[in-house]
């Protein structure tokens, strides 16, 4: 055989017995369902994205099976990387860096979270400043996915992201500033590799996809307008994703930038409106006072022209 094959396996497997305490000590530290995690995500990439047909298979070009696990793999993995993070750096002890890892999952359930806790603390506007710097992480997510998934769009949703995120985290900051004691926020993510809500993900995905693709179909760019706005109540991931994949499609990029910004914006009511139905108005009136200065702040910055 190849000499050189036979050297790195020696290496490898010299540098994993050399490592074997440190190994023991990490494992002893993992908890079941933290392995189970690993597990689940290792047999989603590797045994069942390759397995699925890598093309579209409904009439309006919308439904790719590849497409949509993988972009499930892809959320999955964001997931894990938010909860080794609140793990690593011992969030369940510090609002501020709680709520900014746990928005990394989901800026929703941080601020259902959130307004729950506020229902009972004595001063909510910390926690509404924590569900405020959610919403900023949020607004940055969807800004990194639109530039790692198609750059092309970047163009478009770039300075009102950044807009809306920069008035998000100075209200953030105001409100916990004016209050120096550090709460317990709850806000920890849960373990985001349930197979149900990754499941659900998957399923949300390719309804909206082929929903997106049929509707611009039908009625253009109004169609994905729509159908972003109502997506991103609930998922913003799911309507930005689907959007952002019509851009090798018809649609112009103006338009599916649009429907990004349509999704930002359908997704902070829908975070707003729980807040309103479980938080307390003290928690709530201040989030809904950043949400629209955001999207005020948000609006401006699409209306100016791209060459100043």
């Amino acid at each position: 055989g190849d000499y050189r094959v036979a050297a790195a396996g020696g290496a490898a497997l010299a540098a994993v017995l050399a490592s074997r305490e440190i190994l023991h000590g990490l494992l002893k530290r993992l908890t079941w369902i933290e392995l189970r995690s690993a597990l689940i995500l290792a047999a989603m990439t590797a045994i069942v994205l390759p397995l699925l047909p890598n093309r579209t298979i409904d009439p309006w070009g919308g439904f790719n099976p590849w497409e949509v696990w993988f972009l499930t793999v892809l959320m999955a993995s964001i997931s894990f990387a938010g909860y080794v993070a609140v793990r690593v750096l011992g969030t369940t002890r510090g609002l501020l860096v709680s709520s900014l890892t746990g928005a990394i999952v989901s800026s929703t359930a941080v601020t259902m979270a959130l307004a729950r806790n506020a229902a009972s603390a004595s001063n909510p506007r910390p926690l509404a400043g924590a569900a405020s710097l959610a919403a900023m992480v949020s607004v940055l997510r969807v800004w990194a996915v639109v530039l790692i998934v198609e750059p092309s769009a970047f163009a478009a949703v770039a300075i009102p992201a950044i807009a809306a995120a920069i008035v998000f985290a100075a209200c953030g900051v105001f409100l916990l500033a004016r209050d120096g004691r550090d709460q317990k926020s709850g806000a920890l993510a849960r373990n985001p590799f349930e197979l149900g809500p990754l499941l659900l993900f998957a399923l949300l995905f390719a309804v909206v996809a082929t929903a997106s693709a049929a509707l611009a179909a039908q009625f253009g760019g109004r169609g994905l307008l729509a159908s972003s706005a109502l997506a991103g109540t609930f998922d913003v991931d799911v309507s930005v994703l689907s959007a952002l994949r019509l851009v090798k499609q018809s649609i112009p990029v103006e338009t599916v930038g649009q429907a990004v910004l349509a999704a930002l914006a359908a997704n902070a009511i829908g975070r707003l409106s729980l807040a309103i139905f479980i938080g307390p108005v003290r928690f709530w009136l201040p989030l809904a006072g950043a949400t629209l200065v955001a999207a005020v702040a948000g609006y401006g910055a699409m209306l100016l022209p791209l060459n100043v």
